[in-house]
């Protein structure tokens, strides 16, 4: 349908993640986005606070919100079968996106140019901290399902917490060791001065 890109985008809502795990708190692919968003806003914050950087730290929210938008028309591909093998991830991606390119089609002409390097990721520096950021997320998911009482997620976390820990950024560190010990904790205590 002409001009229908919005609708789709906010039916983000409706794709569940997680789709081979039994989980306590479901997720769906809108909320993972914004989260994300959040993360990478605040991963440019520190890199140029703290390291030197000089990213737009907007350009990398706007980038992670829509970073799983291709999942509208292709699902959620589940981890362990999207990264089996390399065959696999090389046709996952051109799945991805030809679904991109369709989405595109569905904005007015004039639009697409500036929607394009959205659904495209933006410039190796933003896309390296999506990246960082969605695996944040991720890791984020994990420690609510164990904190939930979920052994499911036992593996997902100490898996994504490995690939965090070894990515060499220093900002994804920083935020391991400043923000994701607040995770843990009870509304009293994120509340307390």
């Amino acid at each position: 349908m002409k001009n229908g890109f919005f609708a789709l985008i906010a039916r983000m809502r409706y794709i569940r993640r997680w789709g081979l795990m039994r989980n306590s708190i479901a997720e769906n692919v809108q909320e993972h986005s914004h989260l994300t968003a959040v993360i990478a806003h605040t991963l440019a914050i520190v890199r140029n606070r703290e390291f030197g950087g000089a990213v737009d730290a907007g350009e990398c929210a706007v980038a992670a919100l829509y970073h799983d938008a291709a999942e509208i028309l292709t699902g959620d591909m589940p981890t362990p079968v999207k990264y089996h093998n390399a065959e696999i991830t090389a046709a996952y991606k051109r799945v991805e996106d030809l679904a991109s390119a369709k989405l595109l089609t569905l904005l007015p002409e004039r639009l697409r140019r500036d929607f394009m390097p959205l659904l495209n990721g933006g410039s190796n520096e933003v896309q390296e901290l999506v990246r960082a950021a969605d695996k944040l997320s991720a890791y984020v998911k994990c420690v609510e399902e164990r904190l939930a009482g979920n052994t499911e997620f036992r593996s997902a976390e100490i898996q994504t917490l490995d690939a965090l820990e070894s990515c060499g950024l220093p900002e994804v560190t920083y935020f391991l060791e400043n923000f994701m010990p607040a995770f843990g904790a009870t509304l009293d205590e994120l509340t307390e001065e």
